[in-house]
């Protein structure tokens, strides 16, 4: 999976060049949060106590400049992501297919069903996750150093130490994994059984389109009987697992103003400071608890990884 891409020669313009490409366009993105952030301070500041329009004009015309060079680096982040995913897509693809002809062993479910949906799913996982981990990467790089002298403004008592606000945000992110992994533990496992069931009814259609023997109806409904119960059961496990992050986030939400209220009454910071603390907390946060955030794909992953694993086992 990955030495077929980032270890080939043919591949290997695309697999470093790309992601140097990207590591650069998201660097100018978390940038340009971090320039949001000074913003949303200014611009509060001035909606409390009001200066001259001018200045209030002059804060629009930079919100219209952060947010349009913004959206264009969105789009180019977009456009070559889906690029490099799409080639590494195509470097398994044309690995597998060289061993798989040289082959006897079958896969039960199909070989098919690994080389085209499962390569598919990886590359889309991988693309979305890679992108997602690579920016809270680099927004912890680039906040930390902000909320940590933030954090001096606080004098709820108990939390008025150094950098309390990055050592909150770091103790939720930590402890919301892990009770995540404990909540879910049986996603990863149900969501393996599922794409088999699947792709046992995936493939006695296709043998089916083929000839209509295998079209058999008691068969075809035993499958997606097999398919139906899982999904039951996996819906079930996702409903809990969903209840536990709704919750947390939620909680998570309100921590930082419940800490930075008394400085707010006390007239020891301003609403400005006050919501940019509260963003700069939420960017750290977040990017603490990358992972939680995006479980159900980690779930994906782990599975179809699995399921790739296997495969590969069988082409050796």
């Amino acid at each position: 999976m990955l030495t077929c891409f980032f270890m080939s020669k043919k591949w290997a313009k695309w697999a470093w060049g790309g992601l140097i490409c990207l590591i650069g366009l998201i660097i100018g993105d978390v940038y340009l949060s971090v320039l949001f952030n000074q913003w949303y301070k200014d611009f509060c500041d001035v909606l409390q106590t009001p200066k001259e329009i001018s200045v209030f004009y002059d804060l629009i015309k930079m919100f219209f400049i952060i947010t349009c060079t913004a959206s264009l680096l969105h789009v180019l982040v977009r456009f070559l992501s889906n690029h490099f995913s799409l080639r590494w897509r195509q470097a398994m693809i044309q690995y597998y297919i060289s061993k798989w002809a040289q082959i006897t062993t079958e896969v039960y479910e199909g070989s098919s069903q690994r080389i085209q949906e499962d390569t598919r799913s990886f590359a889309q996982l991988i693309e979305f996750l890679g992108e997602e981990i690579l920016r809270a990467i680099l927004t912890l790089i680039a906040f930390i150093p902000i909320l940590w002298p933030l954090s001096s403004y606080i004098t709820f008592p108990g939390f008025n130490f150094p950098g309390v606000l990055v050592y909150c945000a770091l103790l939720l992110s930590i402890g919301g994994l892990c009770a995540s992994w404990f909540v879910g533990i049986k996603l990863p496992g149900l969501e393996y059984n599922n794409q088999k069931v699947e792709a046992r009814f995936r493939k006695q259609l296709v043998y089916a389109e083929d000839d209509k023997k295998w079209a058999n109806v008691l068969t075809l409904k035993h499958f997606f009987q097999e398919i139906k119960s899982n999904y039951s059961i996996l819906y079930l496990h996702y409903t809990y697992f969903n209840l536990w992050r709704s919750l947390y986030y939620q909680i998570t939400f309100i921590i930082p103003y419940l800490i930075l209220i008394p400085a707010l009454f006390e007239h020891i910071i301003t609403l400005g400071l006050l919501v940019q603390i509260g963003k700069a907390f939420e960017k750290v946060q977040h990017s603490f608890s990358v992972l939680l955030d995006r479980w159900t794909q980690v779930t994906e992953l782990r599975s179809v990884y699995k399921r790739l694993k296997e495969f590969e086992s069988t082409l050796k």
